[in-house]
């Protein structure tokens, strides 16, 4: 097991979320380039394929055209300009997404040397709740955590009691 602790907590809470939902015998579709994360998950024995690096906002097609029983997107939407279309075209049943959360004390992330690496979105979680709610996915478990950093200051020491992470469970609603 990951531990919980700076750095990894984040991978701790979201392995040890994964697992409660997802087995090893699925198959998973990451979405993004193969990541830190998605390197665990296969130690953790996941069956795990992920993007290619294709522009997700614009091109949907691995979504649309593979077969996979979950999908997993982890501090990926935040970076897309359009992650309605996106899960919109998963056909996977399932969904475990996690994201930063939008922090009042501190603006949008934006890396000064990557285009790619900026946060266009930075959610509270009742705005991700609503997007998958609009786009036919079910809430089945969700939880939040505080991501605390060892520097000095006002922000971390508010980092320290405010949830910075969300990650969500969901299943995709069968209309009839």
């Amino acid at each position: 097991m990951y531990e919980k602790t700076f750095p990894n907590k984040r991978f701790g809470h979201t392995l040890e979320f994964l697992k409660k939902h997802i087995t090893t015998s699925e198959t998973i579709l990451d979405l993004g380039v193969e990541n830190p994360f998605s390197k665990i998950m296969k130690q953790e024995g996941f069956s795990v394929s992920n993007t290619k690096g294709e522009d997700l906002d614009v091109d949907q097609s691995t979504l649309k055209n593979e077969n996979y029983s979950v999908t997993t997107a982890f501090e990926i939407f935040e970076h897309l300009l359009n992650p309605y279309t996106v899960l919109q075209n998963i056909k996977s049943d399932k969904l475990v997404i996690s994201i930063p959360m939008r922090l009042w004390f501190s603006s949008a992330y934006r890396s000064k040397t990557d285009m790619w690496d900026r946060h266009y979105h930075e959610f509270e979680d009742w705005q991700l709740d609503w997007l998958l709610e609009k786009t036919d996915w079910k809430i089945i478990d969700r939880k939040k955590w505080t991501n605390p950093v060892k520097k000095f200051g006002i922000r971390p020491l508010l980092r320290r009691f405010t949830n910075r992470y969300y990650i969500v469970y969901a299943e995709k609603v069968l209309n009839s």
